[in-house]
């Protein structure tokens, strides 16, 4: 895994999707009511919706194309639809806020 600094903790708003770019690779933040943030592809499986656009209620978020359902923690689509984003890993280190891709991503410089 390779760790990049993507910003500051304060820079990331609760309920509310925030979009990096790390390389060719879109990454929706979401920071939940909890303080907790995750990570996703900012792509949803079904159409392509921009993740970051939607709806974010407990730790799902809606799709702003169709509505899927998606969970921010693990990226896994909820029934009755199905599929996955990729999701990765975050630490915060003091304020900063860390992401962790794998080293075959090799899009991202």
């Amino acid at each position: 895994m390779k760790r990049y600094v993507i910003g500051q903790l304060s820079e990331i708003p609760q309920q509310v999707g925030k979009v990096v770019r790390l390389g060719s690779l879109e990454i929706a933040l979401f920071r939940l009511s909890d303080g907790e943030i995750h990570a996703l592809e900012n792509r949803c499986p079904h159409k392509g919706g921009k993740l970051a656009e939607g709806i974010v209620s407990g730790p799902f978020v809606y799709c702003p194309l169709h509505d899927w359902k998606i969970c921010v923690e693990d990226g896994w689509v909820q029934a009755p639809d199905r599929g996955c984003v990729r999701s990765f890993p975050v630490q915060i280190v003091g304020q900063q806020v860390i992401i962790e891709l794998p080293e075959e991503a090799k899009h991202v410089s």
